[in-house]
């Protein structure tokens, strides 16, 4: 199909700075084409902030960072506006948001006023300063991270503000051939500054445009709300997945099976993005795991 090649180009650009990272990097992928955002929930020095300013290289974008921390106000993200003496008016200065892909590091060391902010413009893919509506860039990526072991002098993000990533995933540690890969590669591995686009912004755009007539047939509808709908009743879980998580669920699976080159989804798309759709959507009881109760759900929601 057409769009594999250019989709092909873009996965073996970011294997120039990237070393064992092809499962993740599909997904961001997927969360890129289907218009969401990601949640990278991992430990310090495994590649996020790589992930992310790759990403941005290879498709030609503008690329920001935000090191969250407490005293982060919502302005020093959205922007604002300042006077100027010479024109003797007030002028914007526009934050960090204004890029096509944002990396937030750390996003739960920000206040929930800051944090709200962030997920306010993910949302809305606009800021509102003093009145006045501006849209940030198309397209608009947000790759936001948490650190999974480190909790002292944080701010858990709210789980209606975890509804707003499309996916939470984990690049974890690389296996001891990558790690060894690493080390021998690193005198000739392309410096991510020096990586050059594959992929323009527009091309992005037509791709993304096509992943939304990528056919869901009915019955595989019924088995995406048949499985969402099994959360809010399991035993358990405390607070079930959201309609939005349902929405999520069938946008990636449209944008992974058009990532492997089909213009259709499948049960096997559905049952391969569910994990990482909807686990951070729900609220375990008794200290169980998300992880293993959407495995056991997907073992037992039978497929229409």
């Amino acid at each position: 199909m057409d769009h594999l090649q250019p989709l092909q180009r873009l996965r073996d650009n970011l294997s120039k700075t990237l070393v064992g990272k092809d499962e993740a990097v599909r997904l961001v992928i997927v969360a890129l084409l289907a218009g969401g955002h990601a949640l990278l929930e991992d430990v310090p020095g495994v590649g996020k902030t790589l992930l992310a300013k790759s990403l941005a290289q290879s498709i030609g974008g503008k690329f920001q960072r935000i090191q969250c921390t407490p005293d982060l106000l919502p302005t020093d993200i959205t922007g604002t506006n300042i006077w100027n003496p010479q024109s003797g008016s007030f002028e914007f200065l526009p934050g960090p948001v204004f890029a096509n892909v944002l990396l937030a590091d750390e996003i739960n060391r920000a206040t929930p006023r800051t944090q709200s902010a962030l997920l306010e413009v993910m949302e809305e893919k606009q800021v509102t300063v003093d009145g006045q509506s501006r849209r940030v860039p198309q397209p608009f990526f947000t790759i936001a991270t948490q650190n999974p072991i480190e909790y002292q002098g944080t701010f858990p993000l709210p789980e209606a503000q975890m509804d707003r990533f499309m996916l939470s995933l984990s690049l974890g540690y690389p296996s001891e051939a990558e790690e060894l890969q690493m080390l021998q590669g690193l005198a000739s591995r392309i410096p991510v500054d020096q990586l050059q686009p594959c992929l323009s912004l527009e091309e992005l755009h037509h791709l993304s445009q096509q992943v939304a007539t990528v056919t869901v047939e009915a019955p595989l509808q019924q088995y995406m709300v048949n499985l969402v709908r099994s959360t809010r009743v399991d035993d358990d879980v405390t607070l079930g997945v959201s309609p939005r998580g349902a929405v999520a669920l069938q946008r990636a699976s449209q944008a992974y099976g058009f990532l492997e080159g089909r213009t259709y989804t499948s049960p096997d798309d559905v049952k391969f993005m569910a994990p990482y759709v909807l686990t951070h959507r729900l609220i375990p009881a008794g200290g169980r795991k998300g992880e293993a109760i959407i495995a056991r759900l997907l073992e037992t929601v039978p497929i229409p």
